[in-house]
């Protein structure tokens, strides 16, 4: 289990570009070893968006309004806008989970966002514990409502994603701060921290949702940049997997 042996690497990365940051993600997991330090990294966004592993952009006709600055996730799940929003992303050693099934682990590792939420005095919980939501998926993620997504005063904000592989299992997810009233996205962004009264910037937000981290699981945390060997990994796939987004037919 996460615990206080654990040492996490912490990445406080910039904002960078939808293709750099689903690079970056990308990166991370593929070159993780199993001896290897578990990986907490906070980012932000330029305008852009996102959509799941299983998704396709000709079917999004808005597409075509940012300018290729979009990338699909190593992740499923549906359409995420972004530009308003802080990131993290987590790769964490199967071992330190062991035992827990995708459900239970999705619960275990959200635990330092509800916490996160509660620190700015907002009531969050799992959908799953509320009695008014009525499960129900939907290809925007912040219209759809799934077990372990989080409510915060009754509605849903952010959303959470996972990935497998043999040596680790990877979670990312947004926390959404800022309004945005960009009509291309047609009221799908879902509700922000600044709905609910909370005015805050991303400097603030990175440093409660890293301390909420280390308090949720007693764990050590260890600041830290991508390595040069992840920055080649990372510029690598960005020239030959993320480039190809911005050459599909929309």
């Amino acid at each position: 289990m996460i615990h206080e042996k654990s040492y996490f690497r912490v990445i406080k990365d910039k904002t960078l570009s939808a293709k750099e940051n689903m690079a970056t993600d990308d990166a991370l997991l593929s070159l993780y070893n199993d001896d290897d330090n578990a990986i907490f990294r906070v980012y932000s966004w330029e305008k852009s968006f996102t959509i799941g592993l299983s998704q396709k952009f000709e079917n999004y006709s808005f597409s075509s309004l940012y300018k290729g600055n979009y990338a699909k996730r190593i992740t499923g799940g549906g359409v995420l806008f972004h530009g308003h929003d802080l990131s993290y992303s987590l790769v964490i050693p199967s071992k330190l989970l062991d035992g827990l099934n995708i459900k239970e682990s999705y619960e275990k590792i959200c635990t330092f966002i509800i916490n996160f939420y509660k620190k700015l005095g907002l009531d969050a919980k799992y959908v799953k514990d509320s009695e008014d939501i009525t499960l129900l998926k939907n290809e925007f993620c912040q219209v759809g409502f799934e077990a372990y997504d989080i409510l915060v005063n009754g509605k849903k904000i952010g959303g959470n994603a996972q990935r497998r592989t043999k040596k680790a299992i990877f979670q990312h997810g947004s926390i959404p701060i800022f309004k945005n009233n960009d009509k291309n996205n047609n009221g799908k962004i879902g509700y922000t921290l600044e709905d609910f009264g909370i005015k805050i910037d991303y400097e603030e937000t990175k440093r409660l949702l890293i301390e909420s981290f280390r308090e949720s699981f007693l764990v050590e945390t260890i600041n830290s940049k991508l390595t040069l060997e992840e920055e080649k990994k990372k510029n690598l796939l960005l020239k030959e997997k993320y480039d190809i987004y911005s050459k599909a037919k929309i």
